[in-house]
């Protein structure tokens, strides 16, 4: 029986051990120019049983993080993992001082609205988070969202 998934565990991934992420974000159509970048926050989530279970990532700006790089392994989903690493890294957030998450999505809205996120408008996004690579150039049809988590 698969260990649930409150019981994951988040490794921090250097830069140089971050392989495995670009290849899980390649099968799921996101991006990964930026993966290899050492400001980039990114987590190795795992089952109790030591099997690996996705990824997920954080940009801090401030007061201010981006949620990037939510992945489940395709084994695994819909099980409630991907909820349990965004409350991961919420929390993540949270630790180093953040008080709202934001994110782009393609086709996840629906499930990022059920997690307490809402529509924002891009330019409401906060300056630093807008300069980057994933509002830069966002793909055709993202949605930008929120949450507040202080």
């Amino acid at each position: 029986m698969p260990a649930p998934a409150s019981r994951l565990r988040a490794i921090p991934l250097a830069a140089w051990e971050r392989d495995g992420l670009k290849a899980a974000l390649m099968k799921a159509g996101l991006p990964v120019d930026d993966v290899g970048e050492a400001d980039r926050l990114f987590w190795r989530f795992e089952r109790s049983d030591d099997m690996p279970a996705g990824f997920g990532g954080l940009e801090i700006h401030g007061t201010d993080a981006l949620l990037r790089s939510v992945v489940i392994l395709p084994p695994l989903r819909r099980r409630g993992i991907g909820s349990a690493i965004v409350g991961a890294l919420e929390q993540e957030a949270r630790l180093r001082g953040c008080q709202a998450v934001y994110l782009l999505t393609t086709g996840q809205a629906d499930f990022f609205a059920r997690l307490g996120y809402a529509n924002c408008q891009r330019d409401k996004v906060p300056a630093a988070i807008r300069a980057g690579k994933q509002f830069a150039s966002p793909s055709s049809g993202s949605v930008a969202m929120v949450k507040r988590i202080q």
